[in-house]
This record gives C-alpha cells, sequence and structure tokens, in this order.
C-alpha cells in the first residue's frame, strides 16, 4: 500500500487488480485540495501568455456571453 499514500483499504476484483480505493475523509479533502491548486497553476500559467484585453474589448467578450 505504501505506493498509494492516501488509502485506507484498496478493494480489488477478482484478478487483485486495484478497483476501489478507501480514503478517511480528511485524507479526501486534502486530495481535492491538492487537485483544484494543481488546476489553478495551470490555468494562472495560460493565463500568463495571453495577451491582457483592454477595457473596452473586456466589456465587449463579457457582452457575447
Amino acid at each position: 500500500m505504501s505506493e498509494y499514500p492516501f488509502a485506507k483499504e484498496l478493494i480489488t476484483n477478482t484478478r487483485g487488480q486495484v478497483h476501489k480505493v478507501v480514503l478517511d475523509f480528511r485524507s479526501y479533502r486534502r486530495l481535492i485540495a491538492e487537485v483544484e491548486d494543481a488546476g489553478l497553476y495551470r490555468a494562472m500559467k495560460r493565463a500568463a501568455r495571453e495577451k491582457p484585453l483592454t477595457r473596452e474589448q473586456a466589456l465587449e467578450a463579457l457582452e457575447k456571453r
């Protein structure tokens, strides 16, 4: 189980392959926070490469939605 640091229990199929992982709620919340942080980081990196809009361009883009 050392390769599954958050796992409290592993549920396997008849061939012994991991089918489900049981986590305690605290570990689940920590894992979700890490995933969200990673997604936010990627979005921020993408946004840093974008050319900023003028105020008028931003308002126009919002009106089109």
